[in-house]
């Protein structure tokens, strides 16, 4: 790995992206980006990035924020428990470092959602610390470089390569060396499909492109199939408001708000009784047609039904909320899962 470090620190000078957080190495920018980077592709991230400094433009201010409005400022990004930890995180910053970022490694991975790579991310870029940032992107350049055939999801495997890894991170400039390497995976040493290996810095030193065998790295067991549950979503409206409800505070999209909804996918004809179970009297029905999100281990598959009530004959707002577009827009978090159906009360 040392071989490679002075190329990739000449390649990464003159190729290097342009993007937001890195216009300064404030630790508070860096590690929200790299928290916002987690399973989110960098375009997608930059307009909240933006937003969320915007509002939130520092430590201190994301400790304070509500969870209401913090999710909301991340709506849209999934994954919502690295918000929570993120909160988590800075209220531990201002009460235990007096709102001052630890720069040492150790420290920084006891802070809620920050593992090895954040650590080492913020430890390297904003605190120039001698540590390596090694992520996915990583690991693949690194199994191509040696044509190492590891299971690179294993625990051993992976200690092993961050030990490489670290053992070639620079005295100086170790941020922009792991930074390097950040942008080497996302632009030419590609995850998906053959990599670029005629804009590669370091494509004389790679022995799985010596052999063509770039696509065979790197190694890891085949996923497990997703589990599929099949969902009919209920879009109710009432006076120009439509119902939501909030999700129990454990399990998939936690605390979040959704449009109601039932296990399966029901016929117009079951319609009915659930809504005689929710006090409510069926008016016009319109259906909305299928949906489907993929979630890390499971996937719905959604049916819509858009209800115009026309009567309200039990308390449903002891179990529900109703809120008009504005207020869906702006106050409640409805995770992308409900996207295809938060278009249609938009365009009503």
């Amino acid at each position: 790995m040392k071989e490679v470090v002075d190329l990739l620190l000449d390649w990464y000078a003159k190729n290097k992206r342009d993007l937001p957080w890195r216009r300064d190495q404030n630790p508070y920018h860096v590690w929200v980006s790299e928290i916002m980077l987690q399973q989110t592709r960098v375009e997608a991230v930059k307009d909240y990035y933006a937003r969320f400094l915007k509002r939130l433009p520092s430590v201190g201010d994301l400790a304070e924020v509500s969870e209401g409005e913090l999710l909301k400022l991340w709506q849209g990004l999934g994954y919502y428990n690295r918000a929570r930890n993120l909160k988590k995180a800075a209220q531990m910053v201002m009460q235990e470092c007096g709102g001052n970022f630890p720069e040492d490694y150790e420290l920084l991975l006891k802070l809620p959602g920050v593992g090895e790579y954040t650590a080492g991310a913020i430890a390297s870029i904003a605190f120039q610390k001698r540590v390596p940032a090694v992520d996915g992107n990583v690991y693949r350049i690194y199994t191509r470089l040696f044509a190492d055939g590891s299971d690179i999801t294993a625990g051993k495997v992976k200690k092993r390569i961050r030990d490489a890894v670290g053992e070639a991170v620079p005295q100086e400039h170790p941020g922009e060396f792991n930074q390097a390497l950040m942008d080497l995976g996302a632009s030419v040493c590609l995850p998906n499909g053959m990599p670029l290996c005629d804009r590669c810095p370091v494509a004389e030193c790679c022995h799985a492109r010596r052999d063509g065998t770039m696509l065979s790295f790197p190694v890891k067991p085949a996923k497990k199939a997703r589990k599929i549950e099949d969902r009919t979503v209920f879009l109710l409206e009432y006076q120009g408001k439509y119902l939501i409800r909030q999700r129990p505070e454990k399990g998939l999209l936690a605390g979040l708000w959704e449009f109601p909804s039932r296990e399966g996918k029901l016929p117009l004809e079951n319609v009915k009784p659930v809504l005689r179970e929710w006090g409510a009297d069926l008016g016009q029905v319109e259906l909305l047609g299928s949906g489907k999100h993929i979630f890390s281990h499971v996937e719905w598959h959604m049916l819509g039904y858009l209800v115009h009530l026309q009567e309200l004959k039990g308390d449903i707002s002891q179990k529900f909320v109703w809120a008009d577009v504005e207020e869906i827009q702006n106050k409640y978090s409805i995770p992308s899962a409900f996207s295809m159906y938060l278009e249609q009360i938009m365009r009503e």
